[in-house]
């Protein structure tokens, strides 16, 4: 019996071969575009879960407002104080750890690499995170401050086929470090990304207890059973008792304990290790996931309830012939199960085939090796069993109900039900794909407007050298050179890109300067010129002089002294007008100096957040050389400026990029979010008008006889192509009503996560609505200008 079902269903498909393969297309896509967006967002739902203790492992969040803060600020870097005290205070916390960038040239022999991703930690970090150890003891792989453990493809790079355990590596042309262990390459789902990790050890903070200076990254391991939450009020007592005269004044600072697994989805702290996911473009791309299979089910459904007209006879023979409603309803849902299967092989190949694209397009490495086997074979046959039942069940059930009288006069073409289900479903099809057309204009705006965005900061030609780590001596020979070059205007040194600052720091009134916490900003170690270079606008005061350098660099620390420079969110926050503000003396972590001048606002870190509190000041460590260029002759400047820096510093690799993508690169996760809501609104309107088109195809059948009779009578063929195109345009029409109150609501509440935003124009509606109809239009005219160019006797004469 089942042989004959399927013997069957392929003879039916086979005769009807448009509906067949525009059924098996729009599945197909709609199933190849479910498989990529699923694996991408597995891919980033896996995240940090490899590890053995992740249940248990928590990050500590810096928490901080003053008096003068509309909101709290959370920072995902450290004060040095949390781990150590807490874990000695709270029996509840088994371990800790602390993480903190050491990015550094490292060389072996003749091997001279920058290693970006080099991290310190305290020595239980392998204890805590489970990274697999292919050649060491991971119980004591950072025991030696002078230890080092290394990927094994950081290894492959260095010493080739050589065993790595045991050799020295020279770091920053000054500090030898032991190879104590090897591991695995550190999985892309992983939110601690390193090539290189040594001891914290070796840093000059790493015996201190500070509650300021917040640049470490801390991770509490749990003990079993222990609630997170219970910690953390323990934790912000500790905090609230010791600081209670701070917290009078109205300065407050907590901690909050995330959870290792949603630290990249779900925190909203900045500044964190590795750029995080949002969870709401999680819900949003799994959305598109849901809808692009529903869309390929409602096309294959429209299309078989559509072409149940001319199936009206054969079922109507079948019942007469004694088929029960049963066998018949196995038949049809036998069909919809062959398209299906077909549907999935042809989407799992287009899937399979798209990957790589889809794996540039969206910045991870993806692929069907991305799910575990058995996961992946469980999810197709769910999607195969799933498919078959939103796009079988409802046609198989409609076909197999048809009166047999009925079907055999004929009368079936008058029902209503089977219309007014297909025009729900055109209407569902263009409300989405309007939707989506109009989100993705909005999202593509304000990232435009972001990009073009005036910051406060002049980014455009600016070249941007890591250089790890360096004194003001090590860069003043260099800076001064490179000064001279033809097409280099300016040149300066900054700790933190001054797109994305880091650092955070306490300043206080000079008379308050032995207070262990005031207010909480973020500060900027600068070398002189850092205002003219970036064109920031400064409103009251001066700029930074050699005076400032030197007195801020003097070898005996006792004789110090130091420059400010604040911006005008800072002023206001210490109680001064811009004008007040020149000449006063501040505290900064243990640094007392005098206010030198006020600048106007500008954002340093991403616009998600409002400006805040910052202070700039002459220091003699600095992580980034910043060269304004002229733009002119670019490729020969940037040969000039490598020239100078390999005689200047030929222990460090020349590496350099420009401000401006630095800038645009802070905004990926919107960026590849946009692309990919771009590429699948494509795909929602093909998907769509390949259902219009075989409706289209469907309903000129239907009426060739009324074609025909009107050609006849006199009627022209632009008449005839509205008559049959404008049911379908109204449906569009109608679509595009529904779809804009949906469309500026959600991308109402999506602009709300940025400070800075555009306003919604009425202009993204009324074009999403005329590109809707008119590639509605165009889909539909194809089928309406055959059936009216066509010869009305032909017609007539075969016509149903």
């Amino acid at each position: 019996m089942i042989k004959n079902y399927i013997k069957t269903a392929w003879r039916n498909l086979v005769i009807n071969r448009v509906t067949s393969l525009i059924s098996i297309a729009g599945l197909a896509v709609g199933i190849g575009c479910f498989i990529l967006l699923a694996t991408y967002l597995l891919n980033e739902l896996r995240y940090d879960r490899f590890h053995a203790n992740a249940s248990r492992i928590v990050r500590v969040v810096y928490n901080y407002k003053s008096t003068d803060d509309a909101e709290a600020k959370s920072v995902a870097v450290t004060p040095t104080a949390p781990v150590p005290v807490f874990k000695q205070q709270l029996q509840e916390i088994e371990d800790g750890v602390r993480i903190y960038w050491y990015n550094n040239p490292v060389q072996y022999q003749d091997k001279l690499f920058n290693e970006k991703r080099f991290l310190l930690a305290d020595e239980p970090f392998f204890k805590i995170f489970s990274f697999k150890f292919l050649r060491g003891n991971a119980a004591t792989a950072l025991k030696d401050p002078s230890a080092v453990v290394i990927t094994a493809s950081t290894a492959k790079k260095y010493f080739g086929n050589e065993d790595a355990l045991g050799k020295v590596l020279k770091v920053n042309n000054k500090q030898n470090m032991m190879v104590t262990g090897v591991v695995e390459d550190v999985p892309e789902y992983s939110q601690i990304k390193f090539d290189m990790i040594g001891s914290y050890a070796i840093t000059e903070h790493s015996k201190t207890r500070r509650w300021d200076s917040a640049n470490d990254y801390s991770y509490l391991l749990l003990k079993p059973g222990v609630n997170a939450a219970s910690v953390q009020q323990k934790m912000n007592t500790y905090v609230a008792d010791m600081f209670k005269d701070d917290f009078r004044q109205g300065h407050k600072m907590w901690f909050t304990l995330e959870p290792l697994t949603d630290v990249h989805l779900k925190s909203e702290a900045t500044y964190s290790l590795t750029p995080s996911g949002n969870i709401k473009y999680i819900y949003i791309l799994g959305a598109v996931a849901v809808i692009l299979l529903l869309l390929a089910c409602v096309n294959f459904l429209n299309l078989v309830t559509a072409k149940a007209i001319e199936r009206g006879h054969e079922i109507g023979v079948r019942k007469v012939m004694g088929a029960a409603r049963t066998q018949l309803f196995t038949q049809f849902i036998i069909e919809s199960a062959m398209i299906t299967l077909v549907s999935l092989l042809g989407g799992l190949f287009l899937a399979d085939i798209s990957f790589k694209w889809f794996s540039d397009f969206s910045g991870q490495q993806l692929s069907l090796q991305t799910w575990n086997t058995s996961w992946l074979i469980m999810a197709l046959a769910g999607l195969f069993i799933v498919v078959t039942f939103l796009a079988g069940t409802y046609p198989s059930l409609y076909l197999s109900s048809f009166n047999p009288i009925v079907t055999l006069k004929g009368k079936l073409t008058n029902t209503s039900g089977g219309r007014t289900l297909r025009r729900s479903l055109v209407i569902f099809q263009f409300v989405v794909s309007v939707f989506f057309m109009i989100c993705t204009v909005i999202a593509g705006s304000q990232l435009q407007y972001i990009q073009h965005l005036n910051i406060g900061i002049d980014r455009s030609q600016v070249m941007v050298i890591d250089i790890g780590g360096k004194s003001l001596k090590d860069i003043k020979s260099f800076n001064n050179e490179v000064t001279r070059l033809p097409g280099v205007l300016n040149v300066t040194a900054s700790y933190d890109s001054p797109v994305d600052v880091h650092g955070g720091y306490s300043i206080n009134h000079a008379d308050g300067k032995n207070s262990d916490y005031n207010l909480s900003v973020t500060a900027l170690p600068v070398e002189r010129n850092f205002l003219k270079t970036l064109g920031i606008k400064l409103v009251q005061g001066i700029d930074f002089t050699d005076a400032d350098e030197k007195r801020s660099t003097e070898a005996d620390e006792n004789k110090r002294s130091y420059g400010f420079i604040i911006n005008e969110k800072a002023a206001n926050a210490l109680g001064w007008k811009a004008n007040e503000a020149v000449g006063k003396h501040i505290g900064l972590n243990g640094r007392t100096g005098e206010v030198r001048g006020v600048v106007q606002n500008f954002n340093f870190a991403s616009v998600h957040q409002e400006i805040t509190p910052i202070v700039m000041f002459t220091e003699d460590y600095f992580g980034k050389v910043l060269i304004k260029t002229s733009g002119n002759n670019l490729t020969q400047t940037i040969s000039a400026v490598k020239e100078k820096w390999t005689a200047f510093n030929p222990a460090t690799p020349f590496e350099y990029h420009f401000l401006d993508q630095e800038f645009d690169d802070m905004y990926k996760a919107e960026q590849r979010t946009g692309s990919i809501l771009t590429a699948f609104t494509l795909v929602t309107i093909f998907i769509s008008c390949l259902g219009l088109f075989g409706l289209a195809v469907f309903s000129t059948r239907q009426r060739v006889k009324e074609v025909g009779v009107r050609k006849v009578l006199g009627a022209s063929v632009f008449s005839i192509v509205k008559l049959v195109s404008g049911d379908f345009l109204k449906l569009v029409i109608i679509s595009v009503i529904i779809a804009s109150p949906i469309a500026w609501y959600a991308m109402h509440r999506w602009l709300q996560d940025f400070a800075y935003k555009i306003s919604i124009q009425i202009w993204v509606f009324i074009a999403a609505g005329a590109v809707a109809i008119f590639i509605a239009f165009i889909t539909v005219s194809v089928q309406s200008l055959r059936a009216a160019l066509a010869n009305p006797v032909k017609s007539l004469r075969s016509g149903d």
